[in-house]
């Protein structure tokens, strides 16, 4: 008998899932602390955010689904500060050349490379099996899990998608820049970063996005409940400002740092930025609005769902966070390292004890396993497996993830995609496919030949 015959059929109801009712982050946090609540869904349900990795297929069928462009463009150019300047969202003349944008902190350097290329599916083809991995906050601070995953990434030919957190490019000092809906200026529930700090995050972003994979936004200050004025309050106004912030963060980064020994970022952020993750899931139907209106993608915000393929949300893609079979239990978790860190040590709780290291580690790599088989071996709905640049536990889910990664990035049929090229495939399909899709269960595996047909 298979892992996936061995996994339970997951129907679409909503009662009876063992998932902890509150958030056990009632307080002001510090950076560390307040990425963890980025995985608790308020509503009384505890979630994890989705993620996955994008990978080329291997032969033909549906791993010939996506294939790769090729760079056009030229990187690294370098500009003077300037004066900020409002980023258009027309993309320059491409000619091969880079052309600096605003105060020279982005440029427009032609096409991201090394992009999949979306097909559409023919009649009685087998659907690639999506895996997103996503990141949120994306700061590369002393740990060094930003460039640690962005080279995992490269060397088994995924993408994954960075949510950038846009104070994580504001000098301490200047945190006032930051006018934060319902709060004072300059007032976080993460810590603003060290120059060094910046200086890391800037070169990663780079280099990321030059290897294929998206940055995206976790917007800004990070204000869940309990906060009176946190982003489950917040109004579409209140959303708009946000956005502009965290575009305004990246185009305007070399005039607030006085950074001038470092070149352009290769990209027009207000052209590149097509998705995000609300802090703490929090806040998505006022947030929907303020995204379609910049022209957005996707959302990644909505509170966990079943492992069933998206649909639009007002004009959004909608990738929810997902719920997988908990190894060994009969109940679910959603695909994020907090879920697992709140069911082995407590949310509150980051280093447990070491001696269940290896016991906790084994169920958040089959864990995350039990949810891609699952979908894999049957409706081959994406997956989405979320996380934070933590070492929580001793860094056992940054080990589980890694592995994971190595494990089904190379498996026949497998596209590892950042959440940008999974809208783009989703975008080229027949709606009428993608509906019929949508009426499968995770681990309902039909005759493809004829299913689609």
């Amino acid at each position: 008998m298979g892992i996936a015959s061995r996994l339970p059929r997951l129907r679409r109801r909503r009662s009876g899932e063992d998932i902890p009712e509150s958030d056990p982050h009632a307080r002001r946090i510090s950076r560390r602390q307040a990425a963890a609540v980025c995985g608790v869904l308020c509503a009384g349900l505890l979630g994890a955010t989705g993620t996955f990795v994008a990978v080329r297929g291997h032969g033909g069928g549906p791993d010939a689904d996506l294939r790769r462009t090729h760079p056009t463009g030229t990187t690294g150019a370098t500009a003077t500060s300037a004066p900020p300047a409002q980023a258009t969202a027309a993309p320059a003349p491409d000619d091969g050349k880079p052309h600096v944008i605003g105060d020279g902190s982005t440029s427009y350097t032609g096409p991201q490379p090394h992009q999949l290329v979306p097909r559409k599916l023919k009649p009685g083809e087998k659907p690639p099996q999506f895996v997103v991995f996503s990141w949120d906050g994306a700061l590369e601070n002393d740990d060094h899990l930003f460039s640690r995953f962005r080279e995992l990434a490269q060397t088994y030919n995924a993408h994954m998608t960075f949510f950038l957190s846009g104070i994580y490019l504001v000098p301490k000092d200047k945190r006032t820049l930051y006018k934060p809906p319902r709060h004072g200026p300059g007032d976080s529930a993460i810590d603003f970063p060290t120059d060094q700090h910046i200086r890391w995050t800037l070169q990663q972003l780079r280099l990321a996005w030059e290897q294929g994979d998206e940055i995206g936004t976790h917007f800004n200050g990070h204000f869940c409940a309990p906060d009176p004025g946190g982003g489950g309050t917040w109004t579409t106004a209140d959303w708009e400002s946000e956005i502009s912030q965290a575009y305004a963060f990246v185009e305007h980064w070399k005039t607030d740092t006085g950074f001038t020994d470092i070149p352009p970022l290769p990209f027009d952020y207000a052209t590149e930025l097509a998705g995000g993750r609300a802090p703490c899931l929090e806040g998505q139907k006022n947030l929907l609005p303020a995204e379609a209106a910049n022209g957005w993608r996707y959302d990644a915000s909505s509170p966990g769902d079943f492992q069933v393929w998206p649909q639009k949300k007002d004009g959004v893609w909608d990738f929810p966070l997902q719920l997988m079979p908990y190894p060994g239990k009969d109940r679910q978790v959603l695909a994020m390292d907090f879920n697992f860190l709140y069911n082995q040590s407590g949310g509150d709780v980051t280093q447990g004890n070491p001696a269940k290291y290896p016991q906790w580690e084994r169920e958040a790599r089959q864990g995350y396993l039990n949810g891609f088989e699952r979908v894999y071996n049957g409706s081959r709905a994406p997956l989405f497996i979320g996380n934070h640049f933590e070492t929580w536990n001793g860094e056992i889910y940054m080990q589980a993830v890694e592995d994971v990664v190595k494990d089904v990035c190379g498996r026949p049929g497998v596209q590892c995609v950042s959440f940008k090229e999974l809208s783009d495939w989703l975008d080229a399909q027949d709606p009428a496919v993608l509906t019929k899709l949508r009426t499968l269960d995770p681990a309902e595996s039909p005759d493809w030949s004829t299913f689609l047909k």
